[in-house]
């Protein structure tokens, strides 16, 4: 009898020693895609890089995670809990500089950059009423600038800051969601929002139909001292009703990453993958119509990952300026 259990342990414990032993080649098989919220952008690409990944990425073994987006993706990659996430590029580099008070405890140095991915535009508007025309004319008046803390409220700071504007020169600041902004310019207690999302974006859409609005410049001489992950961007004609005329506005552009510890090939094969599936995401989301391999490394606010730089190197994509 002792001799059965004694050969049963030995059998048990190498049969351990054998699994342990294939535990970090399996792990390195899972790509864990960090997204954001179920109702947003990066949830349904994240659905669609998953499935790029699985046909075109071998041995990939993908997952998509729903998050709170960039501030959680960024700390989860730093922590090695994901190996791809979304994040917008002012949380990016707030991030990479450890600024505790947008959410980082301290300098995410494990950071690495995959791609530039689509553009958050910030749209100013103001209803017609309130006189507002540029920046400048802000001062005394009402603005919604979105939740605390939030994307959008991290780059009104930035815009107005690059206006040489703080909240001390408003006549009032409302911290408030795109859609309660908008009733509230309807009912004219508001003067203007700032909301930052994609183009055509529904909430100005019902503001534009409602009452009529001014889409107000945000001048390239801001843009260029806001400073990267800022682009200058416009905001073409008739995007919403009343707007007759282009307008110059900045746009912060969001990104894919990853961190250190990701092998360079792998890294490589994801990179590729995305470049050989637009298609597939833009049937996902309209915004990766915006995804352009010559913009790839736009304002990329953290180090390239290795395995990234070298299929832009071989595509001959070169770093632009922000």
């Amino acid at each position: 009898m002792p001799s059965r259990i004694t050969r049963r342990l030995l059998g048990a414990a190498a049969a351990f020693a054998l699994g342990g032993a294939s535990i970090p080649a399996q792990a390195q098989d899972f790509v864990n895609i960090l997204t954001g919220g179920t109702s947003g952008v990066y949830y349904p690409l994240g659905v669609a890089l998953s499935k790029v990944f699985s046909d075109k990425v071998p041995g990939s073994r993908p997952s998509v995670q729903a998050t709170k987006a960039s501030v959680e993706n960024l700390n989860l990659l730093q922590q090695g809990k994901g190996e791809i996430g979304f994040t917008l590029g002012d949380s990016l580099a707030l991030g990479w500089a450890g600024d505790e008070e947008a959410g980082f405890k301290g300098k995410l140095d494990k950071l690495r950059g995959i791609t530039a991915i689509y553009p958050n535009y910030i749209q100013i508007v103001a209803s017609k009423d309130s006189g507002i025309k540029t920046l400048a004319d802000l001062k005394g008046k009402r603005l919604s600038v979105g939740a605390p803390k939030s994307g959008t409220e991290l780059n009104a700071r930035a815009i107005l800051s690059g206006a040489g504007l703080t909240y001390k020169d408003l006549g009032k600041v409302e911290y408030l969601p795109f859609g309660e902004s908008v009733e509230l310019m309807k009912n004219r207690q508001l003067d203007a929002t700032l909301q930052s999302a994609g183009l055509g974006v529904s909430s100005i859409r019902d503001l534009a139909s409602s009452v009529p609005i001014v889409v107000v410049e945000i001048p390239a001489a801001v843009v260029d001292k806001v400073g990267s992950p800022y682009v200058k961007v416009t905001i073409p004609a008739n995007t919403y009703e009343g707007q007759t005329t282009p307008v110059p506005a900045a746009a912060v552009v969001n990104y894919l990453v990853t961190h250190s510890g990701m092998s360079d090939e792998k890294v490589y094969q994801m990179t590729k993958a995305i470049y050989e599936s637009l298609p597939d995401l833009t049937a996902a989301h309209a915004a990766a119509r915006d995804i352009k391999l010559e913009s790839a490394l736009t304002g990329m606010p953290v180090p390239m990952h290795p395995g990234a730089q070298k299929y832009f190197d071989e595509k001959g994509v070169k770093k632009q300026g922000s």
